[in-house]
């Protein structure tokens, strides 16, 4: 198999063994804890039964206060291989104009950790389950991912835990303040100018130009997300004149 035909794989022998009780707030961070079980990608060469030990990769991934965006913005992201990359691009083209939530995707690095047991997967995702139960947490998840790319695993995860939130947590509050919109097909679509940028782009960057204004910000700052939601041209001109009056420095 070919690069991409390992990550669809990757993607389609993902399973979401237990889900977070709770979805994704709408307008705060979230902090979800995972444990990625894997089958050691060494037994088969070693001849063992797959259920003879069990690889438990644990961590936190913290989305920051949300976005609305398009799934190309969603690519993004920091923290992820380059096989993890290319899940998130092959994801995301499913429904290129899907109304997403974008978070700041951050892991814990100091909080992660990986052990391998000598149990198999089914007995451990039991156990872990129910450790979860009766600590009633409700952003613990369980997720069975494949061994050699599990953070391809750990990215189908992220984008189905997206995608839910997006649909039956956040949505009356993105289709109240009119960044999203439900499309003729019934799915929710990001609400766009008559240039095609979003409608939530623009407010942010004119929250950002006054900030700009105040010196509450760096320019760098608000060049780089200019130049995130592509629309640097856009403003160069007002962004710029700053400049040029010569009491601004880039």
């Amino acid at each position: 198999m070919n690069i991409e035909e390992k990550i669809k794989y990757a993607i389609e022998n993902t399973e979401i063994i237990k889900p977070p009780r709770k979805l994704l707030a709408s307008f705060d961070s979230t902090t979800i804890h995972y444990y990625m079980l894997t089958v050691p990608l060494y037994l088969d060469f070693e001849g063992r039964s797959s259920e003879s030990e069990t690889v438990i990769r644990e961590g936190r991934i913290t989305w920051q206060k949300p976005k609305v965006i398009t799934p190309s913005y969603m690519l993004r992201v920091e923290g992820f291989s380059g096989e993890a990359r290319k899940a998130f691009e092959m994801l995301a083209a499913e429904d290129s104009d899907l109304a997403m939530i974008l978070y700041g995707l951050k892991f814990s690095r100091d909080f992660e950790k990986m052990d391998i047991v000598s149990n198999s997967l089914d007995s451990v995702a039991r156990n872990i389950s129910s450790d979860i139960e009766k600590r009633k947490d409700p952003y613990s998840a369980v997720i069975k991912g494949v061994d050699e790319f599990w953070d391809v695993s750990l990215s189908k995860f992220i984008q189905e835990i997206i995608s839910e939130s997006a649909y039956f947590s956040q949505m009356p509050d993105l289709l109240r303040n009119s960044t999203v919109k439900v499309g003729s097909e019934g799915f929710p679509v990001v609400t766009r100018d008559r240039l095609g940028f979003p409608i939530v782009a623009r407010d942010e960057i004119e929250i950002l130009f006054k900030l700009f204004e105040n010196g509450e910000i760096e320019p760098s700052d608000l060049k780089q997300e200019l130049d995130r939601w592509e629309m640097f041209e856009q403003y160069q001109d007002r962004f710029l004149k700053y400049f040029k009056k010569g009491t601004r420095s880039i």
